[in-house]
């Protein structure tokens, strides 16, 4: 939820100022345009903006001024996205009726898959995996997808059933794969007020501590990587650390380049949905280019979605395409088929 006790005196205004999409003349301009959506007015800002989330992480108050975007967004129908489609897709990956209740050993975690298993089920085996129970499919989905189509209100609606449903499961510590899981449950639903009755892992946190448990059998790698950093991610910065600690172990050196960490460039995945496919080219062309320019062998991923939109080009690139969790398996002596 949005705070604006701190934007009155909010010197730059970050969260408009540095923004990569939306210019600005001055810090006048954007302190106007803040104060219109602070009272609830439309403001170009709305559909100017990519839900990239980066306003979340340069407010240097923690205030999520996204959180009253995506709320006007909605209100205003800022992208003028098709209603059908939203409908579509509302409908499509809705929770089931009826849960389908597992045997969960309540002492152990259990790995959250969330609900696109099935595509990209290859990235969740060998040791790092197979001895881990798990849930997936819709009825774990976090939804926050729905922030790219202005609807925060479908998430909003779905995130008290999607917490009951795990906790009919009793599961106590969960390994989120996704970042947009982790999200949910550490910033979201703490911002909305909103009670996890559970302990939420993120993905990186498992592996390193896998990693160091096992450190014995590790392979250094001795590649040099870009680390494509997933929008999502915007929410919960504080992860980024396990990806150095990670790199660290497995003999991995994340290059120093412009469009990583606080700077970090989106695959451009909901641009073309929300009207702003023009810039879905230019900006791939920057983030793979700055990738080959500090010297990059492979471009590592999260977030599967960045995979399947960003893969392709830096493949054609000659870089090598893996998620973080496969660069893993590679250090503990696997073989990938793909």
């Amino acid at each position: 939820m949005f705070d604006k006790s701190n934007c009155e005196n909010c010197e730059n205004i970050d969260c408009l100022t540095r923004c990569q999409w939306i210019d600005f003349e001055s810090v006048e301009e954007a302190r106007a345009e803040q104060l219109k959506m602070i009272n609830g007015e439309n403001s170009r800002v709305l559909s100017e903006c990519v839900t990239c989330f980066g306003c979340d992480e340069y407010c240097p108050y923690g205030s999520h001024p996204f959180d009253l975007k995506v709320e006007l967004q909605e209100k205003y129908n800022s992208h003028n996205i098709a209603q059908k489609f939203i409908e579509t897709s509302i409908n499509r990956y809705k929770p089931h009726d009826e849960l389908r209740i597992k045997h969960i050993d309540s002492g152990n975690p259990v790995l959250n898959k969330c609900a696109f298993v099935k595509s990209h089920a290859k990235h969740i085996e060998g040791q790092l995996f197979e001895n881990l129970q798990y849930v997936a499919g819709l009825d774990y989905f976090c939804n926050l997808a729905y922030h790219h189509m202005d609807r925060d209100s479908v998430i909003r609606e779905r995130v008290p059933l999607i917490i009951e449903n795990i906790q009919k499961q009793s599961i106590q510590e969960m390994i989120c794969f996704h970042d947009e899981c982790y999200g949910l449950y550490t910033s979201y639903c703490p911002r909305n007020n909103i009670e996890v009755p559970f302990k939420p892992i993120h993905l990186f946190e498992y592996l390193y501590n896998y990693l160091k448990e096992h450190e014995s059998g590790i392979e250094q790698l001795n590649m040099k990587i870009a680390y494509q950093r997933n929008c999502s991610n915007r929410f919960i910065p504080e992860t980024d650390k396990w990806v150095d600690k990670i790199c660290e172990l497995i003999g991995v050196e994340r290059v120093a380049r412009e469009y990583d960490r606080e700077n970090a460039l989106c695959c451009a995945a909901p641009f073309g949905m929300i009207g702003k496919g023009n810039l879905v080219r230019p900006t791939q062309n920057k983030n793979v280019k700055d990738m080959l320019d500090h010297g990059s062998e492979a471009c590592i991923f999260n977030c599967p979605m960045c995979l399947d939109i960003l893969g392709a080009k830096t493949e054609r690139k000659g870089l090598k395409n893996y998620l973080l969790s496969d660069l893993c398996r590679l250090a503990l002596g696997e073989k990938l088929d793909y």
